[in-house]
Parts: structure tokens; C-alpha cells; sequence
């Protein structure tokens, strides 16, 4: 038995996702474990269906046990994302791989390119601080000063998904994993474009075309059979969900808090609270993120922290991993999975969200947060969902 982990979100999963499962068997896989993102995504916005539908497709395309990714961590930094989802594959104790795609493909590349980002951070500290006093961002100073010492791996950091390859070795290390890394590189379309290769674009390009085209047309090449019959009936049925329907909702909380209740929410710091409370008399949205964003805050950044006050996220909530894991769906395999894994894991893991609240006072708050993000969550959808829904929530077993 060779179990992988895989860390995604599948918003939605597209033939890119597949030929990455299908590379990753090929390495030997026997047994695929996935950390996912749940009704929120790291990019700042709801995922275009909910959480159970996308982890019952994603066993019944590949992956044999999901298991959520809190939503503090699935809105967050790429390396709180990272780290959040590193530790729930290695406190099930039974992972033996970490697979994820990237631009370079090269496992190598990837870790010199670590060693460059953290010797830089120490060696040019002032030098990154002066650059970003300047309006920009963390990432965009270290990556000039890499310009100057190491062209090639400035290469490799400018991209997306080697930037996110980087961030789950670095938590590999941190956490004294186990694990043995593989990538496979990314084919087709970039992270967020719209040119199209073949039958694979990005599921960003897919995300637009479901909201604005509102049809299956264009986009039923790019994602396997049932993703597409899923997509076609949540259209149908009121399923398909839309950050601007949180609109009110998420200028109600802001122009009832205070600048003192904003700076303790998740990735608010250098004064950004007072930005963000002046930004409170904006009518729309779209008024509110552009008034927010700098070139020091990226359009990403601001909608996390707009869902984090929604969602009431706090700094003091990232000071915590993960208290547990919590299932979503599997099958035959999972089953298997879990069975390797009792007695090994550093966390309980479970289905039930009532159950886990009930470990520890971490726990119960974790819980808690997840339960009012599906609640928010149902709001987004074109028909309302009842709240509570975490709490009835039927886990997909596939014994087929």
C-alpha cells in the first residue's frame, strides 16, 4: 500500500486535476487521501458549488478519502493555507507522499528555490522591508531581491503554483514530516488564464464562464462527465453560488465594526484596520475591494479579510492547527486508509462535526466557525439553504 495526499479545492475539478491523479497512480499510488477546501477558497470567495457535492465527485473521480480543510486555513496566506493542510495529511500518520503540480515539475528546482527564499528573507530582512514600504507586497519584495542573487530561482517564484509547491515543503520541514514529495507539472492553462489547451483550461476560466455564460456549452470539454452533469443540475437547481450575493451582508458587518474589532481579525496589520473602516461608506462590493486594495494588498488578500470579519476569523484563531480532521467522503480505499491509520494519528479524525466539537475547547471554536461558514455560505447560493446544514450533513460512503 503507497498512500498520497493531495491538497486541492476543486472549484470545480477539471482535466487538469485528473491528468494530476492519474500521474500521481502512475508514481505508485495505491490509496489517495485529499485535503480540500470546504465552502470558501483561498483566493478569497465562495466555492462555485458546496463542499459535500465536490468531495463525493472528487472520490468518485479518483481520490478515495477527502478530508475538510478548516475554512481559517482555506482563508488565509498561502502558507497558513499550506501549513493547515500539510498537517491534517501528516497527523494521519499513514501518508508516505505529498503530490502537487507546479510550473517547473522538478522536485530539485522547487527545493533550491526554498533554500534561496529562506536565506533571503534572513541574509536582505531591511532590504525587503524598505521595498515594501514602498506599496508592495511580502512576495513581490523577496522576489526582487532573488532577481539579483539567484536569476533562476526568481524564475521559478513568479509563478503560482511553484510559489504553493514551496510553502508545502516549507511546511514539510517545519513539521518533521515523513512525507516524500513529487510533482507533477502543470499543463495547459495558467493559474488564472483563459487561453485553453486542448481539454484543459484553468478552473478560474471555468469558474467565469459558469457565472457570466450561465450554459454548460463552452465548458463541458474541460471537466470529466459527472462534474459536468453535477454543474449542469446545480444550475438548474438554484446551486451554483456567487459572492455578490453576500453584498449587504458583508457591508452590514463592516459599517458595524469598529477599527478596534478589525485589527483583530485574520491578516490585518500595519494599519490596515483604519483602510478598512474608512472604506465602510462604499456602496457596492466592487466600490469596497477597490477602495481597500494596494499594490501592497492584493485584490486576493482584501476578500479574505472582508469573509474573515464576516466570518468573525481572528488572528487569535491561526494560533492553533488544526484540533482535528474532519471527513467528508470516501470510499473502499478510504475505508482502507482509515484503517492503516488507527492509533497513528496525531488528531482525531471523524465525520460527525457535533463529535469533534466535543474534543476540546479548540475544537468547539473550530467547529463553530465552520458551521457559521456554511450557514453564510447557503446565503450565496441563487436558492437560500437552511442553516445548520453542517450538522445534518450526509457523508458520502462509496462502496461500489
Amino acid at each position: 500500500m503507497k498512500i498520497s495526499g493531495i491538497i486541492c479545492e476543486y472549484n470545480p475539478f477539471h482535466n487538469g486535476h485528473l491528468h494530476h491523479i492519474r500521474e500521481t497512480r502512475k508514481n505508485g499510488a495505491t490509496h489517495i487521501v485529499a485535503v480540500m477546501s470546504g465552502n470558501f477558497v483561498q483566493r478569497g470567495d465562495v466555492a462555485v458549488i458546496d463542499k459535500l457535492e465536490r468531495a463525493k465527485l472528487a472520490v468518485r473521480s479518483g481520490v478515495d478519502l477527502v478530508i475538510e480543510l478548516p475554512v481559517q486555513y482555506s482563508l488565509s496566506s498561502a502558507e497558513n493555507f499550506a501549513s493547515g493542510a500539510v498537517w491534517l495529511l501528516d497527523s494521519l500518520g499513514v501518508v508516505d507522499e505529498l503530490s502537487f503540480g507546479s510550473e517547473c515539475g522538478d522536485i530539485m528546482q522547487l527545493c533550491n528555490a526554498m533554500k534561496t527564499l529562506q536565506a533571503v528573507a534572513m541574509s536582505h530582512h531591511d532590504e525587503i522591508i524598505n521595498i515594501m514600504e514602498k506599496g508592495y507586497t511580502y512576495p513581490r519584495a523577496v522576489s526582487s531581491v532573488v532577481k539579483g542573487i539567484d536569476p533562476q530561482s526568481a524564475i521559478i517564484i513568479d509563478e503560482p503554483n511553484n510559489l504553493l509547491a514551496i510553502e508545502y515543503l516549507n511546511a514539510m520541514v517545519r513539521f518533521s514530516s515523513k512525507m516524500i514529495p513529487f510533482t507533477v507539472k502543470r499543463t495547459g492553462a495558467s493559474h488564472d488564464g483563459t487561453a485553453t489547451a486542448g481539454n484543459i483550461t484553468s478552473a478560474s476560466d471555468i469558474r467565469s464562464r459558469i457565472v457570466t455564460e450561465k450554459s454548460m456549452r463552452l465548458i463541458r470539454r474541460y471537466m470529466p462527465p459527472i462534474w459536468n452533469e453535477a454543474i449542469a443540475d446545480a444550475m438548474r437547481n438554484g446551486g451554483i453560488s456567487s459572492l455578490s450575493r453576500l453584498e449587504r451582508i458583508m457591508l452590514y458587518k463592516l459599517r458595524t465594526s469598529s477599527p478596534e474589532e478589525i485589527a483583530l481579525i485574520n491578516d490585518v496589520g500595519q494599519g490596515l484596520e483604519h483602510r478598512i473602516y474608512s472604506a465602510r461608506m462604499s456602496g457596492s462590493l466592487d466600490e469596497l475591494f477597490f477602495t481597500i486594495k494596494t499594490k501592497r494588498y492584493t485584490m486576493a488578500r482584501v476578500r479574505r479579510i472582508l469573509l474573515s470579519i464576516l466570518l468573525g476569523i481572528t488572528k487569535e484563531d491561526m494560533r492553533y492547527l488544526p484540533p482535528y480532521g474532519r471527513i467528508l467522503a470516501f470510499n473502499e480505499k478510504g475505508c482502507e486508509i482509515l484503517a492503516q491509520a488507527k492509533g497513528k494519528t496525531a488528531i482525531p479524525y471523524a465525520a460527525s462535526i457535533a463529535k469533534l466539537a466535543r474534543i476540546s475547547e479548540t475544537a468547539e471554536r473550530f467547529a463553530g466557525i465552520e458551521i457559521r461558514a456554511s450557514d453564510v455560505y447557503g446565503l450565496s447560493l441563487e436558492t437560500v439553504t437552511s442553516a445548520q446544514k453542517d450538522y445534518r450533513a450526509k457523508i458520502m460512503i462509496d462502496m461500489e
